[in-house]
């Protein structure tokens, strides 16, 4: 997912536009802290308002800035991680926090000069989010710290994550004396999220504040959207027995012992969730890990409890919301030439919308065949989501299909049924979305494309994170300097969408279907429409804004080029 036709509209504004912003000699670059609008500390579900300019910054640099979210949830846990070593306690780590920042919006919508814009609200942001970070670049995700969370990265204890590492020790003393399930533990998180990751102002660089009037954005938070996962407890106590192997040392050899014993006889046998997990739903992690004295001469052998745990957040209560947002003064000069420029033309920046529509029906043994009427205005992508519990919102897994196509508007998308797991599906879906050439795609992506969950005789458990699945089906070529739009558009009048596929394994090892052992089905999968719109500026009165949701490239253009 991408937006489709930036370089084109960059292309055509460079053409047509006058120099860049220029400072005015006297005042600096700077970054501006602004406090929110809202009652604060915010309490569940509450709406969060906070305006994204600064009355300093004649342009605001929105891909530069940024949301910082500070709120402490009460996590709730089904066990109690009883029966620990105490010199494993502080060495067995569990994560939670977020795959992207951004998916912490649940719904959003913008103003301009205090007024709401029509067309920006969006009452399912979390998806939206998965959907435009999920494939994002490793590059771009590997150098945002504590914005995106690599399953590779928080299975090997690294400091970039977006959430906060627990030890056991720490769990245990924050539920010691509650007696009854579930325990509740309040855990502080601090959230960093770019502007330009969230995907209405993805098309966003230096915006001339002074001239088209403030932005500010009203949102709630989402709590379903934060994910755990267990640490690799072989990494995350070797690093913890490194940072503290003097103080160890000192306390004699007895120590030292119960960390060889563990390093010694870990068993590949001891096999826990090696993957994220929703919040609200069930993994398997270490609940223990203690030892055993197995004869009087002091033989020891290590033992590990491996058991079903369900995490999941109870409230919340945002405490602090700040958007801290870079920017500039211009010279009145420059200032005047851009009003004179754009009295005739709006200023456009590109953006997208995506909407969810979950189909009326779920997989069957034989596979799936559905359809839903919808409408579709100036859609570029389709996105399928697989979900496999309904309270998934940013995991969702390959459902290992084979013959699956969409068809709507009397074509078939794509041209020839898919397999879910076979080279050329893979292929599709880089190119799909341009991670093909220059940028390169994260593991969890690729792997959730390309790794079998099953055989014809059995289920295989996930040995990395699977959770980032999706299928983007192209309806529109990528950007290749022709002003067209040639994807689906139906005026907004209802059209059938049909989607069928069937199970490469049918039976009990289809791992879609037979979502768990106890007879756990999947619910319905869920349709995304990728829709261009376009943000059109102008300086009259004060500041203009229209969020287009009507209009193709070709026809804004057209008014740019007049």
């Amino acid at each position: 997912m991408h937006l489709q036709q930036l370089g084109t509209i960059e292309a055509t504004l460079k053409s047509n536009s006058v120099d860049a912003f220029r400072n005015d000699g006297e005042h600096h670059y700077s970054i501006k802290e602004i406090k929110h609008q809202s009652q604060m500390p915010a309490l569940f579900d509450k709406e969060i308002l906070i305006s994204l300019s600064d009355s300093d910054h004649d342009v605001t640099q929105i891909q530069n800035s940024f949301l910082s979210i500070v709120l402490t949830a009460n996590v709730q846990f089904d066990n109690k991680f009883e029966g620990f070593e105490e010199s494993y306690k502080d060495g067995t780590v569990l994560f939670i926090g977020l795959k992207s920042a951004s998916q912490v919006i649940r719904q959003y919508t913008i103003y301009h000069r205090g007024r709401t814009i029509d067309g920006t609200l969006q009452n399912d942001s979390t998806t939206e989010q998965f959907i435009y970070n999920t494939v994002k670049p490793r590059s771009e995700k590997n150098n945002r710290k504590h914005i995106h969370s690599l399953y590779e990265n928080i299975h090997k204890y690294d400091t970039s994550a977006c959430g906060t590492y627990l030890t056991i020790r720490e769990i245990e003393e924050a539920i010691k004396g509650q007696v009854s399930v579930p325990y509740t533990m309040p855990i502080r998180f601090r959230l960093s999220i770019p502007l330009d990751d969230i995907l209405i102002f993805s098309g966003f660089t230096d915006y001339p504040n002074s001239l088209f009037g403030d932005l500010k954005i009203k949102f709630k938070i989402n709590p379903n959207a934060f994910v755990f996962a267990q640490v690799n407890p072989i990494i995350s106590m070797a690093k913890y027995y490194t940072m503290n192997k003097t103080a160890f040392m000192a306390r004699g050899p007895d120590k030292q012992k119960n960390f060889d014993l563990l390093f010694r006889n870990w068993s590949l046998g001891y096999q826990y969730t090696k993957q994220f997990t929703q919040m609200g739903c069930t993994a398997d992690l270490i609940t223990k890990i203690s030892i055993e004295q197995i004869t009087d001469s002091g033989l020891k052998n290590l033992m590990c409890s491996i058991s079903p745990v369900t995490l999941s957040i109870k409230n919340y209560v945002v405490t602090e919301v700040t958007a801290n947002m870079s920017g500039y003064k211009a010279t009145d000069d420059y200032l005047q030439r851009i009003r004179d420029f754009f009295a005739n033309r709006p200023f456009v920046v590109p953006s997208q919308r995506v909407e969810a529509w979950s189909f009326p029906t779920s997989a069957t043994t034989t596979g799936i065949r559905t359809s839903q009427n919808i409408p579709l205005s100036h859609v570029t992508d389709s996105c399928l989501l697989f979900p496999k519990d309904a309270r998934a919102t940013t995991c969702f897994e390959n459902p290992c299909y084979h013959n699956m196509q969409v068809t709507t508007c009397g074509r078939n998308f794509p041209d020839m049924p898919m397999n879910t797991l076979d080279q050329q599906f893979f292929q599709m879906q880089l190119n799909a979305s341009n991670l093909d050439l220059l940028f390169e795609a994260t593991d969890e992506f690729e792997d959730a494309l390309t790794t079998p969950r099953n055989t014809a005789s059995r289920r295989l458990n996930p040995h990395t994170d699977l959770t980032s699945f999706m299928i983007t089906l192209q309806c529109e070529r990528n950007s290749n300097g022709a002003l067209t739009f040639d994807g689906q558009d139906t005026n907004n009048q209802n059209v059938s969408v049909e989607l069928r596929g069937g199970p490469i394994y049918q039976g009990e090892t289809d791992c879609y279907y037979n979502v768990g052992i106890m007879g756990k089905r999947p619910p319905p999968p869920i349709l995304c429409t990728i829709h261009d719109t376009f943000w059109l500026f102008g300086p009259a009165n004060g500041g203009s804004c229209v969020y287009d949701v009507n209009n193709t490239f070709d026809e804004v253009i057209s008014q740019i080029e007049g």
